[in-house]
């Protein structure tokens, strides 16, 4: 729309806002007088045109913004089918509706995770280092609504289970990212020269977004596992013997069930850590420090999980409480055993 100037605030100075091809355009005209602040905005709309037209970034297309993100050693999944859709679409010509519209088209059975996680992301990210070297404008693109879903969380009984009918390999490694909170990318891929027995610390190490280690402690029965683990252990021998985390899943879900407890996933162990250290009385910044979390607000969105037993509000007057919950996914396992 054609630009419109308004006055603000008790000095009266005049504003400019409106659209250019899309891109909205706001400022200030830095002048009361009325007739200067309609020629600055007249120059900035002018200018916004140019860019937009004539700009280095007039002519770049969606797959030359595609090399360009690539050769920067971006993430490169996802990519491909992005890159075959738009082709040489100009990205000055790709609205954030568009966006969220070649979600659908490329995803149209999938769910609003999926296709932001596939598509809204990554198409914004290479628009947006697009940006960076000045050849367009950052856009902004709305998500998909994400259905929020509860995920399970392991517990310090359901651990003890699980490696009751797990070999020493995969038990001490549901102990260790219990104990630890490592994921489980991080904790197949470390050797034994990350770990040294004798402090009981072990590094962990990755590297995305970038390289990056952390030093994390190892409680006892976590160091117990550790050492009924055979082997060698030389230096650059996998501490855990699991080349991938894919080749976990089958041997984990295998001990769930002789020990017929709840099944949970690898990822679970670190919300049980995360969630039974804050249970703990420990505070949010430490478990995030502890558990490797770049920020506080993750920690409590995602990995904080309520206490569902109502009787928890007798602490309000210093009942003691037993938090019987502590046991809930052990619980729930059994059941559904005897049940089948």
């Amino acid at each position: 729309m054609p630009h419109e100037i308004y006055q603000r605030g008790k000095s009266k100075i005049w504003h400019y806002r409106g659209t250019v091809s899309g891109r909205r355009l706001r400022g200030t005209c830095g002048t009361a007088d009325k007739a200067i602040a309609q020629r600055v905005a007249a120059e900035a709309e002018a200018k916004e045109w140019k860019r937009h037209l004539d700009g280095p970034g007039a002519q770049v297309t969606f797959a030359q913004a595609t090399i360009a993100y690539l050769d920067a050693e971006k993430p490169s999944r996802f990519i491909a089918k992005i890159a075959a859709h738009w082709k040489d679409t100009a990205i000055r010509e790709i609205s954030s509706g568009g966006i969220r519209q070649s979600a659908i088209t490329l995803y149209p059975k999938a769910k609003g995770a999926t296709r932001n996680r596939q598509v809204i992301v990554p198409t914004q990210a290479i628009i947006n280092h697009a940006a960076t070297l000045e050849w367009c404008s950052p856009i902004k693109v709305k998500r998909f609504d994400v259905e929020a879903k509860s995920k399970g969380w392991a517990t310090a009984d359901w651990v003890q289970a699980f490696a009751t009918h797990a070999s020493p390999h995969l038990g001490a490694l549901c102990f260790f990212m219990f104990g630890t909170g490592a994921r489980i990318g991080e904790a197949v891929r470390m050797t034994w020269g990350d770990v040294d027995m004798s402090t009981r610390f072990a590094v962990l190490s990755g590297r995305k977004p970038k390289p990056w280690t952390r030093r994390a402690h190892l409680p006892a029965p976590v160091w117990a596992a550790m050492a009924n683990i055979g082997g060698n252990r030389k230096p650059d021998e996998l501490v855990f013997g699991y080349l991938d985390p894919g080749n976990v899943k089958q041997v984990w879900d295998n001990a769930i069930a002789r020990a017929g407890i709840a099944r949970l996933t690898p990822h679970s162990c670190r919300h049980g850590f995360a969630t039974t250290m804050l249970r703990a009385g420990i505070d949010p910044k430490t478990v995030a420090a502890m558990g490797g979390w770049k920020d506080v607000a993750t920690v409590m969105k995602y990995y904080a999980h309520a206490v569902t037993d109502p009787t928890v509000t007798d602490a309000v007057f210093g009942t003691n409480i037993t938090q019987s919950q502590n046991a809930q996914s052990v619980t729930i396992g059994n059941t559904r055993k005897k049940m089948a």
